[in-house]
């Protein structure tokens, strides 16, 4: 590594290369962006973004845990239905009259459920959107990690949870909308949202949530707790062995990794417009997967700049190419997992290896030809031929 490159990581790892780095998001996503893209465009930034803050989660767990999580769509559903349910009461109210929701009316019995009756409160609504995924998080957590289910068989059961509540989801038709899901919004906390200003600022309330989970993602990495999280997924058993409960650790990063999820469910709702459980299923548990994965799960902005990348060029290339997208995704993902485990963000590692391979190769032939050749050895005289 030569000295320029030295000191350019020194400076990014300084705390006024972090404050430098996080204030250049901060004017790129609060500034940039919404004054160059159109109101739609912005739109679908921010619904990318919401994937981007479940990436940063995921990417503690499983980049920094070793927790292979292919449930996040659990937790990302939990908080979207239960925002999903609150506009839905409150356009009900505000426009209807009746405080009923319309699918309520057409496939149910006209009432609303008593466990719909709390989310008429927004107060109740933001707590529960944290609380909720937050403790079905830690009763998982405990009752999995408790029993030492690790590996392939987390990565299982959590894949089967997401399954599980999505199938739960589709029988409901009659509180919370079946396969349709919930749609339809008009207001998010009073707010019109047909109104142009409205949805841009739903889109910096996303980019301040964003960089609000990037910097709690730092500094848990940096702390003694990431230290420790680190020995967890390396050497379970010896952090055990020093009087860590490693079920206790893993729990508590899956609980925070789960309330990213909630918030970015919660804020996909009012972007996007509409939630169901083609959101929440197998399937988008495995797109999250893919972004961190080809971004790098153990870096920092490695799993955000990875989500952000695959749904762009989701976006950009399924409208093109809608039969094609599917392969190149699980191409991409099987190329990153095979031949570059690290994700995109350790290519400048990669290459900065390979330049110093090459540099050392090269200064040791160097060094091989300038050397001098050696002298013959005279050869011995025989005996016979002495005088």
């Amino acid at each position: 590594m030569s000295a320029a490159t030295t000191r350019i990581t020194s400076f990014f790892s300084s705390r006024a290369g972090v404050l430098s780095g996080f204030g250049f998001a901060a004017v790129l996503l609060l500034g940039v962006v919404p004054a160059v893209l159109p109101v739609f465009s912005l739109s679908l930034f921010g619904k990318f973004i919401c994937f981007a803050i479940v990436a940063v989660g995921i990417g503690l767990a499983w980049g920094r845990g070793g927790m292979l999580t292919l449930g996040q769509g659990v937790f990302f559903g939990l908080g979207a239905y239960i925002m999903a349910m609150h506009m839905k009461l409150a356009d009900a109210a505000l426009f209807g009259g009746t405080g009923v929701p319309d699918f309520m009316t057409l496939y149910g019995t006209g009432s609303v459920p008593g466990w719909w009756e709390p989310f008429r409160s927004p107060l109740v609504t933001l707590l529960a959107v944290v609380l909720v995924p937050g403790f079905v998080a830690t009763v998982l957590g405990l009752a999995i990690f408790k029993r030492r289910v690790k590996g392939a068989y987390f990565a299982i059961l959590s894949q089967a949870l997401a399954a599980a509540f999505a199938v739960w989801l589709i029988g409901q038709q009659a509180t919370t909308g079946g396969s349709n899901g919930l749609s339809g919004f008009r207001s998010f906390l009073g707010f019109d949202l047909s109104d142009p200003a409205n949805k841009r600022m739903l889109y910096l309330l996303a980019a301040v949530v964003l960089l609000l989970c990037v910097a709690v993602a730092r500094q848990l990495m940096h702390s003694r707790f990431g230290e420790l999280l680190i020995a967890v997924r390396d050497q379970e058993e010896r952090v055990r062995f020093l009087g860590y409960d490693p079920a206790t650790i893993k729990t508590v990063i899956y609980v925070i990794a789960a309330v990213m999820a909630g918030i970015a469910g919660a804020l996909f709702v009012p972007i996007v417009g509409i939630i169901s459980p083609a959101d929440v299923g197998v399937a988008p548990s495995i797109a999250f997967l893919i972004g961190v994965a080809i971004g790098g799960r153990a870096t920092l902005l490695g799993p955000v700049l990875g989500a952000l990348g695959v749904a762009i060029a989701q976006s950009s290339l399924a409208s093109s190419f809608p039969s094609f997208w599917v392969y190149f995704q699980g191409l991409l993902f099987v190329l990153v997992v095979g031949f570059l485990p690290g994700g995109l963000a350790s290519l400048p590692a990669l290459f900065g290896r390979l330049r110093k391979k090459r540099a050392t190769s090269d200064g040791g032939t160097a060094a091989a030809a300038s050397a001098s050749p050696p002298t013959a050895p005279t050869p011995a005289t025989p005996l016979e031929l002495r005088a």
